[in-house]
């Protein structure tokens, strides 16, 4: 979740991802994906900024690996999103785009990351970047519930948007974009104007409170390890209605299904 101060207090950048999507067709989310093997190269820990794997690991309740998710974070923000998350080696201010021609340099830059003609790492080190892996907070770990046929162990997390980069779509997999106040993104989808999944309800419930980014950083940083949210699918007969959390009223009563939605184990 990339935060923002608006004219109107606390806002969070959104994506809608394409219509014509395998999973999640429609939905407005944040940006993110999945961890790569790449992602876990011993080669990040010299460019990300005041972390290392074990650090990394310790504050996500990880025996070893936790780098490589915030790194994928960082990476995927710049992928679909077109913000990174580093600043220059010697300074401490996020790295701005400034110019036509830089925006067009790390434009570039961004397309060659996705395809994979180039990395991650080789874009820090032809550009002198450190990537901010230590201004990153993560705040909810949710897993999708036994009987989904795609199942996900997903992490979230908020970091600052960078003033001097402007947060876009990529026409690709996502078709559209937004900046929002947490309270009109929930009230739109509410109204049926946005199609959310519950993580991303409860991410924005998380972020409600909050009168500035720099509150809900703070926030975010005294979450710690949070534990894991795994729902439970709930039928009427054969009919999925809903999901239920842990915590809600008959969660420990909620059976777990015997077969995958869309057909049988």
């Amino acid at each position: 979740m990339l935060l923002r101060d608006g004219s109107d207090g606390l806002e969070v950048f959104m994506l809608q991802r394409t219509m014509s999507a395998a999973f999640a067709r429609g939905q407005y989310v944040f940006p993110g994906g999945k961890v790569d093997d790449a992602d876990h190269g011993e080669a990040f820990e010299p460019i990300c900024d005041g972390l290392d794997d074990a650090d990394a690991s310790a504050r996500m309740g990880m025996d070893h690996g936790g780098l490589a998710w915030l790194v994928a974070a960082i990476r995927e923000c710049f992928e679909e999103a077109g913000v990174l998350l580093a600043r220059p080696v010697g300074g401490n201010d996020i790295v701005r785009f400034d110019g036509v021609e830089v925006e067009a340099r790390f434009n570039a830059a961004r397309h060659e990351i996705h395809d994979g003609t180039r990395s991650l790492v080789d874009l820090c080190a032809d550009e002198g970047l450190l990537l901010l892996t230590d201004r990153i907070h993560l705040v909810d770990h949710w897993v999708t519930p036994v009987g989904e046929r795609r199942r996900f162990d997903t992490r979230f997390f908020v970091a600052l948007a960078p003033e001097a980069q402007e947060p876009l779509h990529d026409d690709g997999e996502t078709i559209a974009s937004l900046w929002v106040r947490p309270t009109d993104a929930l009230q739109m989808w509410s109204d049926g104007e946005l199609q959310m999944f519950p993580p991303t309800l409860a991410s924005l419930e998380f972020l409600k409170p909050h009168a500035t980014a720099s509150d809900a950083l703070v926030a975010a940083a005294a979450v710690g390890v949070p534990p894991v949210v795994l729902p439970r699918l709930v039928f009427d007969g054969d009919r999925l209605i809903g999901i239920c959390r842990p915590g809600d009223p008959g969660y420990d009563d909620t059976p777990l299904p015997e077969f995958v939605l869309g057909g049988r184990r």
